[in-house]
């Protein structure tokens, strides 16, 4: 597939008009001319196509692509699959090298937030300039003008430059001006909250509004968790192109399958080590909890009762207890606890979670709660593995704080089973079924 230079790009060639989707997109690819020296730009210029000085990089590759007023799309693939390209195209700030696009729609794109922003403005005037471009009248303006400052919580400094401003002010303001422009379409390129502490619970809360209100959504992430958590659907884009287009579980399960037969050794390779960053939760420093925010305080993990350090885990005789302990904001409702042991080359082994199973933490008036998780008689088998726990919210989606790879598990075994851990079964003679003696035909 080759482009041709100096083709047009007709914004809505679609033969009709079908306002029942929100999204209508024909045939879109994308290619990028890649050049070795920047004087090859210039030659490519002075030769009119004659001869070509760049190398051609197709980022998508004939991609059709519908969504329903209404829907909730997640999209996943690996980096440079072309999640980000298609986002931006969808958005105008691309446009497609062949195909066209239709949307029915005022869209919100949460992708670089506050890229068209004058770090010479002050906030107030950005608010302008980024809800105009946004198709914002001047009344529309003036009626949200106070709720977006104040939804930014930076009304002190909203007259000052944001040149002046530190990287979470200018996230929030961005933000605020991005989610309260009343979009029909909200794009979301990985994160589903923005900030830190309160704010990036109040972000959230905004999105999940906006789904609740059956508003559009394109959710791109690397959070398969959250993905299939929000989304009915999803797509699947593997080098530009798109692999599947399903149910959200369905897809997400033939994804992770994909990738973790991609990490798979090849050729008698030795599997790379799991390089974990440690994110153990910072000490307490006061009793108080951070409003509109929740964390972790201790993670211990128990064996047989004991710290895991000092006692041998024996599989299939040990018990293995994880017990967290957090503090919240008692204004919110109650966080849920959930827990991911992994293999030391990163993958996830198991889990469990407070409301998978139903089952609510009990939080004191101080906004405090402890909560344990048992494995009796302990099924995994010999080897290293690596434990995590994480704190959500009442939904099970937004993850306020996690400890990533908290402790080392090594696990001892009777036996040469091999595996991860043993699957509950039972072995029964039939005697009925027998096979035949040799010599003997049936």
């Amino acid at each position: 597939m080759s482009s041709k230079p100096g083709a047009a790009f007709v914004a809505n060639p679609l033969s009709r008009n079908d306002t029942a989707l929100a999204i209508h997109a024909i045939g879109i690819s994308k290619c990028y001319q890649i050049y070795n020296h920047p004087r090859d730009r210039l030659k490519q210029f002075l030769w009119r196509g004659k001869r070509t000085f760049f190398r051609e990089m197709w980022a998508l590759h004939t991609l059709d692509l519908t969504v329903t007023h209404g829907e909730v799309v997640g999209i996943v693939g690996q980096n440079g699959s072309g999640k980000s390209t298609l986002l931006q195209l969808i958005c105008g700030t691309l446009t497609p090298t062949s195909g066209a696009i239709q949307i029915n729609g005022r869209i919100a794109a949460l992708l670089e937030l506050g890229a068209g922003f004058n770090p010479e403005f002050t906030g107030r005037e950005n608010i302008y300039m980024s809800a105009t471009i946004l198709g914002l009248s001047s009344s529309e303006i003036e009626n949200r003008l106070e709720h977006i400052i104040e939804f930014s919580g930076i009304r002190d400094f909203i007259d000052q430059p944001v040149k002046t401003y530190s990287s979470g002010m200018f996230v929030r303001l961005a933000f605020s001006v991005a989610i309260n422009v009343d979009p029909e379409i909200l794009v979301i390129d990985e994160a589903l909250s923005v900030g830190d502490g309160a704010f990036s619970r109040k972000s959230f809360d905004r999105i999940m509004q906006l789904r609740d209100a059956g508003k559009t959504i394109l959710f791109c992430s690397h959070s398969m968790f959250q993905i299939e958590s929000l989304c009915s659907r999803a797509i699947w884009l593997d080098r530009g192109k798109m692999i599947a287009d399903d149910d959200a579980a369905k897809v997400i399960a033939d994804y992770q399958i994909f990738l973790d037969k991609s990490a798979l050794p090849q050729n008698g390779e030795t599997a790379p080590a799991l390089s974990v960053a440690i994110q153990t939760p910072p000490p307490v420093e006061s009793p108080h909890f951070a409003a509109g925010h929740a964390r972790l305080e201790t993670v211990n993990i128990l064996v047989n009762g004991q710290d895991y350090k000092d006692t041998p885990i024996i599989y299939g005789h040990s018990s293995l207890s994880i017990r967290i302990a957090f503090v919240s904001d008692p204004t919110l409702p109650c966080p849920n606890v959930a827990v991911t042991i992994h293999s030391m080359d990163a993958r996830t082994i198991t889990s469990a979670a407070t409301w998978e199973d139903h089952v609510m933490p009990i939080r004191q008036s101080d906004g405090r709660s402890c909560i344990q998780l048992t494995f009796d008689q302990l099924p995994l088998l010999k080897g290293e593995y690596l434990v995590s726990a994480h704190l959500l919210c009442e939904r099970g989606i937004h993850v306020y704080e996690s400890a990533i790879g908290i402790a080392t598990l090594t696990v001892q075994q009777q036996g040469r089973l091999q595996g991860y851990f043993a699957m509950p079964h039972r072995w029964q003679n039939d005697t009925g079924h027998a096979p035949n003696e040799p010599g003997q035909s049936s």
